[in-house]
């Protein structure tokens, strides 16, 4: 029996948008993961499940976490992303904000030893 990965879970607010063009949706941002997203279904939803789309977390003083992500679930008017790539900048920023909201250091270098190894 093989045991999945958790990411632990930031209950986090900022302004957010979800892309796969021709469409840009403004979403409001649930929690947020070293690995992934969830997010309210914006209305009207015409999102391509079989396409990637990019995330756009933006954290203020112009500094956003970018991040390509794939839909993973569809539940109760919300939607679960995990991230397929994420750039340098982007995971820094990521790394910085998982860290102010985790109190355990040793709980952050197991996200990110498990993240590397995804």
């Amino acid at each position: 029996m093989s045991e999945r990965r958790r990411f632990v879970r930031i209950k986090f607010d900022a302004k957010t948008e979800l892309s796969q063009p021709p469409f840009t949706w403004p979403v409001k941002l649930l929690d947020l993961s070293l690995k992934g997203l969830l997010i309210e279904k914006p209305q009207p939803w015409l999102g391509n499940v079989e396409e990637s789309f990019m995330a756009y977390i933006h954290l203020g003083n112009e500094v956003k976490v970018e991040m390509e992500v794939r839909l993973t679930h569809d539940d109760h008017g919300h939607l679960g992303f995990v991230c397929e790539h994420i750039d340098l900048d982007s995971i820094a920023h990521l790394r910085r904000l998982v860290e102010l909201n985790l109190a355990d250091d040793d709980e952050l270098e197991r996200e990110l030893a498990a993240l590397i190894q995804i």
